[in-house]
Order: structure tokens, then sequence, then C-alpha cells
């Protein structure tokens, strides 16, 4: 009874959404009044506000706010003209999601291999994958590490290609000094719950530089709307409701709390793993300043570190298993053994929880059932 007693004290689940609504739950509560006080639902003052906070604290001119990020990912797409017959060059170690969106606004998915030290793609993966039907690069900041978006600028510049980031998971990250997002011109945001700015329930933003092309995506997310009942182009329903955003406009001003918080974190994983036989680390690079939206390490009997750490009331998860271009629905769009970069990733990856709600004592407890396990692994 007293091991069983002990176990449950030391468990740390993988995220804690009690915890996290607890903390700003007055907050939520106020702005939700808010909204059904109002009595406008959709399309309205909170979500336009919303708009104009997330623009200047992105630095960015403009963000539309839609229903979730596939729909900004195939938004973004849409808003450049990109479509039926394009091509789009992402990553295969991404949320599947990311390739959906590219395959929603009609073009096709091409993927290329990874730079190992980040699991971002790798730019002179990326400069090989190039066609003449290659019309966007589309770079994932994977885990809230940025990606190294200068060369990856440079190829779009010399080769006329749009460069749209996938900041789904890097809400806050910074690429040598400047906010991601719309360091490119445009990119995509995600809001699910899980997300570093998550909203109880889906949202998503396409976040740009171009007031021309927002106000074209503004007219497609709303079914092609200029005025109500008039209909100029075929567009979509996509719309951010007015109680998702109001609750986002709380944690946006929180976030930079957040965010440092889940620095001090990393970096506590980071100092308390170094060393730690048959573990690999994920390490932040000298231009990023992510958001560490996960924390991922490399094992080689990843399967059996995770049943090992459950035991020990430790959660995790893995992000991702299956490379894209091995998943049924993306079926000829890659072979086994086409990105091994990212296939061998597959197989060790691991994600251990990482929150801001967690306690040191928390990491402390994850960092020793960690050592105790992943060097001695049958």
């Amino acid at each position: 009874m007293t091991s069983e007693r002990a176990l449950r004290a030391s468990e740390v689940p993988f995220v804690d959404f009690k915890a996290h609504v607890r903390a700003v739950r007055p907050e939520i509560d106020a702005a939700v009044a808010r909204v059904l006080d109002s009595g406008w639902f959709i399309l309205g003052p909170e979500g336009e506000a919303f708009e104009r906070e997330l623009a200047a604290f992105l630095g960015a001119r403009e963000v539309v706010a839609v229903a979730n990020g596939t729909e900004a990912i195939q938004l973004a797409l849409e808003g450049l003209g990109i479509g039926a017959g394009d091509e789009v060059i992402t990553s295969p170690l991404t949320a599947a999601f990311t390739a959906l969106g590219v395959m929603r606004a009609g073009a096709r998915p091409v993927f290329a291999d990874l730079d190992p030290a980040t699991l971002n793609v790798s730019p002179a993966a990326v400069a090989a994958a190039v066609m003449p039907r290659t019309k966007a690069i589309l770079p994932v900041h994977l885990y809230g590490h940025p990606a190294d978006l200068d060369p990856l600028l440079a190829l779009g510049r010399e080769r006329g290609i749009a460069v749209i980031e996938d900041a789904c998971q890097a809400i806050g990250a910074s690429y040598k000094g400047r906010r991601v997002g719309a360091l490119s011109g445009i990119g995509a945001l995600s809001f699910y719950p899980t997300k570093n700015l998550g909203a109880l329930g889906d949202g998503g933003a396409v976040v740009l530089q171009d007031a021309e092309v927002a106000a074209r995506l503004r007219k497609l997310r709303n079914g092609g709307q200029s005025d109500r009942y008039r209909h100029e182009i075929a567009g979509m329903n996509s719309r951010l409701d007015e109680v998702q955003a109001a609750i986002l406009r709380v944690g946006l001003r929180h976030l930079e709390e957040w965010t440092q918080r889940r620095s001090v974190l990393a970096n506590r994983y980071l100092a308390g793993l170094d060393g730690v036989a048959a573990l690999g680390l994920l390490r932040d690079q000298p231009y990023a300043a992510p958001a560490h939206h996960l924390f991922v390490v490399r094992h080689a009997r990843r399967d059996a570190l995770a049943a090992a750490l459950a035991k020990r009331g430790v959660g995790t998860l893995v992000h991702y298993p299956i490379p894209l271009h091995l998943q049924p629905a993306f079926a000829g769009l890659g072979r086994a053994g086409a990105f091994p970069v990212a296939e061998k990733a597959a197989g060790e990856i691991l994600s251990l929880p990482l929150y801001p709600e967690m306690s040191d004592a928390q990491a402390d407890a994850v960092i020793e059932a960690v050592r105790a396990v992943a060097g001695s692994l049958p």
C-alpha cells in the first residue's frame, strides 16, 4: 500500500488541462460572460480585438482568425493563388494536418528530409526537391523550435517560390530575434487546446504582412462574401467564434510568462538529462529562441522507455510515430527509405511532460525516472 501511494504521489501526467484552466479560470469566466452578454457570437468585436492584439504580439501587419490550423494552412495557400497542379515542399515528420492543409488547397505535398540536429526540414534537402511545379515551401517549426529560415527565404527569392511558415507549434518562438509566424510574409497558427496558446475548442489563424492578401482571406473564410449575401469568390466556412476569441485573448495576456516557464523547465530537463546513456537530446540552436511546445528525447528503445516511464507514473507521447510518406493517406508521396533521417527519428522520439503548470519537483521526478531506466533497458 505504501509503494502504491508513493507511485501516485510521483505521477506526472503528460499534460494537465485542469491545472491550466484553473490558473486563469476567473479571467476565462469573465471573458465568456462578456460574450454571452453581448449576444454576438461570430465575426464580432472579440475576434477583431484578438486579431489586432495577436498581430501586435507577433510584429505582423495582419492576422486573420479562422476555424483551425489545417484551414489556416489551406487558406494561406489559397490566398497566394496556390492550388491544383502546384507542389508544396514540407516536412515528412509533422502532424498529418500539415499535409492535409496542402491537399485541401488542391496542391500536392512534396517531402524533404530533415536536419538531424533539429528535426526541421534541411534547407539542402528542400533545394534538391524543388521542381518546375514547386510553388511554395512550407517549413514546420517542429516542437516549437524555429526552422532555419534564412536559407529557405533565400531559396524562395532566387526561385520565385513562396515560403509559408507552419508555426502551429511555435507561437512565441523567435528566429534571430524576431517572432516566427510571418517572417516569410505569411504563416499559419493553430489554437488546438494542446498548443502553447490554446483555445477551449478549436481555432487557427493566418499571419500576414500583406494587407491585400489578408482582405482576400477575410472573404475566403466567410464563404467568399464581400457583403452579406454577396459572394464574389468561392470561399469556405472557416470562422473563429467569439467565445474562443475571448478565451484566446485571456491566454495571449499570459503567453510570455507561460513561454518563459516552458523554457525554465526545458533547461532543467537538458541539465538533468545531459550525459544519460543511450539518450539523445534535441538542443536549441544559436539562431533560435524556441517556444518549447514539446520536449523530445531520442532513444533506440523508445517503446520500452515509454513503458518503463509509465510504470513510474510518467506520462509520455510520440510526436510522430509514422512519417507522412508512410501513412496510407499519403500513399504515392514517398517510399520507405526515401527520407532516412525522418524515418530513423520516428522510431526513436519520445515526448516528455512539459507544460507551464508543472512544478520543479515534477520535472525532477521525470528526470529521476529517465535517468533510472534509460541506460538499462533490455
